[in-house]
């Protein structure tokens, strides 16, 4: 119903919504001397990890959700410190093969003669290439596929990996990328560019990004946060309705149009259902045969257990939905099932469900997850099981941590707890926190803003605003 263009500031975004029998336009134009100027979406932590990668002799890959910020980084951000450090503009080489006036570009042939055409010296050239995945693989001999074994097949093929293996090779290239589906994935880039490669996984603004382009009262930014999440696109619109109007659009329009083109969906209706339940339920263990049995229940259409299977594939490969893998802490493994899955912006979130069940309980824990990706941790949710003598026999219960943080030295378990008033929740959430069996730091958010403090169990606890927003706390992970 309408068309969303990028918000770097070279693109304007327009969104159309039907309200009340009239046709609403909201159009956000941002250019990037505003953001600028306004010092706003700075992405700072992100500017430096590309800025510490400079001219490592590795194709650096920024990837993420798209509408996260990656080209605005790129071609703004990056761009300007290059300015700054009196790189000239004839050697920055930009193709944004999402546009129409670089389709032709897709085809990795043409896209490798086309940068190699703007190399004008052997002074060092930065190539900024977006969406990279959109470029297609060509066979590159006449060999039948059939005549070759299928260890070999892929080297009949030309793909973008080979194209930008070739460029990083060159003396005075340095290769900057970005990417927004399955592609490119860390197991993928690890194997593709055999080793050479600097990974930056770029997402929509944490809370304390978010505060700082929109300074205002604490309680108040972070309701209008846990409502309408951190895209920049949205952080920008100047009202609510124009804030639900763009995440309605990246939503269907963006996000979802991705996964349907580029995995050939014919029931379009099945997959609104799979995201339905699936927004729905974070926060919750679940597992694809619960998903399925609660769409049934709601009488809608639903699939068959590996069809969800593939859906769920999709949804997280686009970035779209990520899954937190089941830990056993005593055991040290992991469980297959059952699982949790995090929208990967709950403003997403919230638009996907008509802003309706809005639980501030559900919703703090998706952005506690988030942040701690955010953050670079890998992170999993805890299980503890706990043997207790009743009525003359014993019985076993397994019981929850919220996430287990792997820091890469240690761990660390956290609790998400909105309320901690009541003791008997309170002896609840810290329960299986203290029957871990081993001596890793344990940590209880809560909401509000209380500062770190430490209970006679040694479990600390602190308020989900200074956990956001708190420096200090870094010093925590």
């Amino acid at each position: 119903m309408g068309a969303t263009g990028d918000w770097l500031g070279q693109r304007p975004a327009v969104a159309i919504v039907l309200q009340s029998d009239k046709w609403y336009i909201h159009i956000v134009f941002y250019l990037s001397h505003i953001y600028r100027k306004k010092k706003l979406m700075e992405r700072q932590a992100y500017l430096e990890q590309l800025i510490a990668a400079q001219g490592n002799q590795t194709v650096k890959v920024v990837t993420g959700i798209r509408r996260s910020g990656k080209s605005y980084l790129l071609n703004v951000l990056y761009r300007d410190y290059l300015r700054g450090c009196g790189v000239p503009d004839s050697h920055v080489i930009q193709v944004a093969l999402d546009l129409t006036e670089f389709a032709e570009l897709r085809d990795p042939r043409k896209l490798q003669r086309y940068v190699e055409s703007k190399i004008i010296d052997q002074d060092l050239h930065y190539i900024f290439i977006d969406e990279i995945q959109m470029a297609f693989r060509v066979k590159i001999s006449e060999v039948e596929e059939s005549q070759v074994a299928p260890e070999d097949r892929e080297s009949l093929y030309l793909t973008f990996y080979d194209v930008l293996n070739s460029l990083n090779a060159r003396p005075n290239v340095d290769v900057y990328v970005t990417g927004s589906n399955s592609k490119m994935l860390s197991e993928d880039i690890a194997t593709n560019f055999r080793g050479r490669r600097t990974e930056i996984a770029m997402h929509p603004l944490s809370f304390a990004e978010y505060f700082k382009a929109r300074p205002q009262d604490k309680l108040d930014a972070w309701n209008e946060y846990m409502t309408f999440g951190g895209l920049p696109q949205v952080v920008l619109a100047p009202n609510d309705r124009a804030k639900m109007a763009v995440l309605d659009e990246l939503l269907t329009k963006t996000y979802l149009k991705d996964v349907v083109d580029r995995h050939h969906i014919v029931d379009v209706g099945l997959l609104d259902n799979v995201v339905n339940v699936l927004a729905s339920c974070v926060g919750s263990l679940t597992n694809p045969t619960k998903l399925v049995n609660t769409l049934k229940s709601q009488d809608k259409s639903s699939p068959s257990i590996p069809t969800f299977r593939k859906f769920l594939d999709y949804l997280t490969a686009s970035y779209l939905f990520r899954k937190a893998e089941r830990y056993d802490v005593r055991g040290r493994r992991y469980l297959d099932y059952p699982a949790k899955y995090y929208m990967e912006d709950v403003g997403l979130r919230n638009a996907r469900l008509g802003f309706r069940e809005q639980e501030e309980t559900h919703l703090m824990e998706n952005v506690i997850y988030n942040e701690l990706i955010w953050r670079g941790y890998k992170v999993d949710v805890g299980v503890v099981e706990i043997r207790s003598h009743k009525e003359a026999k014993f019985e076993s219960r397994q019981h929850e941590i919220d996430f287990v943080v792997n820091t890469g030295k240690e761990k660390i378990y956290i609790q998400s707890a909105f309320g901690m008033n009541d003791p008997v929740q309170r002896a609840r959430e810290t329960l299986p926190l203290l029957r871990t069996g081993d001596s890793f730091r344990k940590l209880v958010v809560t909401n509000g803003n209380q500062k770190r403090w430490v209970d006679d169990d040694g479990i600390s606890h602190v308020g989900i605003l200074s956990f956001l927003l708190d420096p200090s706390l870094d010093g925590f992970f």
